[in-house]
């Protein structure tokens, strides 16, 4: 309740300024919505379908997915007639919360739902949205996200990838770099230029969407990230011919496209709660029998994780009404990423002074310490972020 009071609070009032967490409670049709996904949960683990590894929404599991799908769990928000179950964002995000609380794998359709399938749904043809959305929804089709590219950083303003106009369609020569799950997925959504530059860095971009099986002159190179694991690429395009029906809305909308999609990908529980588990572990071994300095590191971690959550929930709010709150979602995510890079270096100490011993937590500590250096570029390097928020200050 306090941390509500307090971020009612939060609001910046001078002219032309809009910074605010309004206090926004989740539906009373959360509490089923939670019993459902946890009993969906606990009976496909039982079934052997998936493992609690803790790789959270970085797991991919094609079969959890569609049973994810047959039970409406992904495309809630989506009209039904594209797949869709037409619920709130916040029934949403009362789902995602408890996915990423059990650790569930839900990486192969984590980015089509997230942020994909809400631009084609609003910017898309008819003909795109039929195509692309039921089989999303039912969590059979996959996408990876080609924003970033080499020697470019977080500055999306400075990609070169370019889509040149040909016979019947463009032609794509370039590459993307840290595209999650590239050599899996079917699809993959990338920003390409599609007219030279000019005077205005945030021009002549436009989204086009790429058949990553069945296009020629792709390659793939994986980029094996430090606990050993293949989830990132670079991707490379050689006269690639993409069809007209690949263009994402109009030509030159690129950057207002991306920048909406951002607060998706931005703002979401999965900004703080993708090493919860690890947050969990601490807690069972020490039980009840935890030093008084001990109880109070895990105190500050989890009321730093409630004011997150209640922040989280408040830009989930807004998306809800139609807003696209670009500084909230980067400021959730700056705040959300400090949490998750702190959070092993509280254990670790914690450990150390508790002596503790037990194998479990120290494996999982050491998986959540080799992770933690990505999260700084996940979603925006944490100076863009920080830029974005000054900017909306009117600080710089």
């Amino acid at each position: 309740m306090r941390v509500s009071l307090l971020l009612s609070r939060f609001a910046v009032k001078a002219p032309g300024i809009h910074l605010r967490f309004s206090p926004a409670v989740l539906p009373e049709t959360g509490a089923n919505l939670r019993f459902e996904v946890r009993a969906l949960l606990e009976e496909t683990r039982a079934a052997g379908m998936w493992l609690a590894e803790g790789l959270s929404w970085w797991g991919r599991n094609p079969e959890l997915s569609r049973a994810l799908g047959d039970a409406g769990f992904i495309g809630m928000t989506w009209p039904k007639q594209y797949g869709g179950a037409e619920r709130s964002q916040l029934e949403r995000y009362v789902v995602t919360e408890e996915l990423l609380a059990a650790g569930a794998p839900t990486a192969f359709h984590w980015f089509a739902d997230r942020q994909i399938g809400p631009s084609i749904l609003r910017y898309g043809t008819e003909e795109q949205k039929q195509r692309f959305l039921p089989p999303i929804a039912r969590g059979e089709l996959s996408f990876a996200v080609g924003m970033s590219e080499p020697d470019s950083g977080s500055d999306l303003a400075s990609i070169r990838t370019r889509a040149e106009r040909t016979d019947g369609g463009w032609r794509l020569n370039g590459s993307k770099i840290w595209t999650s799950y590239a050599h899996q997925a079917e699809y993959c959504v990338a920003l390409v230029r599609t007219a030279p530059r000019s005077d205005d860095r945030h021009a002549g971009m436009s989204q086009v969407i790429i058949d990553l099986r069945n296009s020629h002159g792709i390659t793939v190179r994986p980029i094996i990230d430090l606990p050993g694991r293949h989830d990132f690429n670079e991707v490379f395009f050689e006269d690639t011919f993409l069809p007209d029906d690949c263009l994402l809305g109009s030509p030159g909308d690129g950057w207002a496209q991306v920048t909406s999609e951002l607060a998706y990908e931005r703002s979401g529980p999965e900004r703080f709660l993708t090493n919860f588990h690890l947050l969990c572990a601490l807690i069972d071994v020490l039980g009840g029998s935890a030093s008084a300095a001990a109880d109070r590191e895990v105190g500050r971690l989890v009321s730093r994780l409630w004011a997150l959550r209640t922040a989280s929930v408040s830009v989930a709010a807004m998306l809800e009404a139609g807003g696209t709150p670009n500084v909230e979602s980067a400021l959730v995510k700056d705040l959300g990423t400090n949490f998750q890079q702190e959070l092993p270096e509280v254990v670790r100490r914690v450990a150390a002074d508790e002596e503790i011993c037990d194998r479990t937590l120290l494996d999982v500590l050491g998986q959540v310490v080799l992770a933690s250096p990505s999260y700084t570029i996940q979603g925006g390097a944490t100076e863009i972020l920080r830029g974005i928020v000054a900017r909306g200050l009117r600080l710089r």
